[in-house]
């Protein structure tokens, strides 16, 4: 019997180092991801619907911290401009410094010549309203339009600014990795720009952030419900009853 119980207690002894553990593993997991996804991104509530459908009015998005060098053609992008107002702006990057933009060529939007595929535009939606002459986007900026087309007050309409309606890459504060509330997920990379010079832009480490929160969680309240569940089964003999000591003595 002593045998027996001192296995029990083992197990019961091991049990709970290892729920200990799971907590402690837990935590790192979940306040390490937290703490990382502050770092990395800031939330942004979208305030008008120019980037319908692909973001409505009133969003809730995530957008990776990133300098304007990293941006690439097809990212959608928090910038501000004082020249467009003082408030952040969120704008699909069409052409970098030094592309030819124009619209339309067989009702789509072209980059040095090249037609673009925006399977992101609304169904039936045109690629411009009132069209948008051959023009070279200045070196060091960028061109940007709304995904929708029929009211967005992007670059089209300050073609007659300085830069050519463009933006600098320096007023970029952030890139869109996410529409969360509603919940919506991860914005796909447009593959129309895939061809060109610098290809697309990667995803950032949103979804190992999520994962690492998740996981966590799953080790701490995991851990925490085996710690008594072990610690219980420690203190119970094979028979599933409490041990008891014995008494020793003279009958």
């Amino acid at each position: 019997m002593s045998g027996t119980r001192r296995t029990h207690e083992g197990h019961g002894r091991l049990g709970s180092t290892l729920s200990g553990l799971a907590v402690a593993l837990g935590c790192v997991l979940f306040l390490g991801g937290f703490i990382w996804g502050a770092i990395v991104y800031q939330p942004y509530t979208v305030p008008t619907g120019s980037m319908t459908p692909t973001i409505d009015a009133g969003d809730r998005v995530l957008a990776q911290r990133i300098d304007g060098s990293q941006v690439h053609r097809g990212d959608v992008v928090v910038f501000t401009d004082s020249s467009w107002g003082d408030l952040p702006l969120v704008k699909r990057v069409v052409a970098v410094g030094g592309d030819k933009v124009a619209c339309c060529t067989h009702g789509k939007l072209t980059v040095n010549g090249k037609e673009i595929a925006e399977p992101y535009l609304a169904k039936g939606q045109p690629a411009s309203v009132s069209g948008i002459p051959a023009t070279t986007v200045p070196q060091g900026r960028l061109f940007v339009l709304g995904d929708e087309r029929r009211g967005s007050l992007d670059s089209s309409v300050h073609l007659q600014d300085a830069g050519n309606g463009s933006v600098p890459r320096s007023a970029v504060d952030a890139r869109v990795d996410a529409v969360v509330w509603p919940l919506r997920g991860t914005l796909d990379r447009p593959t129309g720009f895939a061809g060109f010079p610098g290809g697309l832009s990667r995803p950032g480490p949103l979804t190992t952030v999520l994962s690492m929160v998740v996981v966590g969680a799953v080790l701490i309240l995991g851990g925490a419900a085996w710690g008594p569940v072990a610690g219980r089964l420690g203190g119970r003999n094979g028979t599933g009853r409490p041990n008891r000591e014995e008494l020793a003595g003279v009958r």
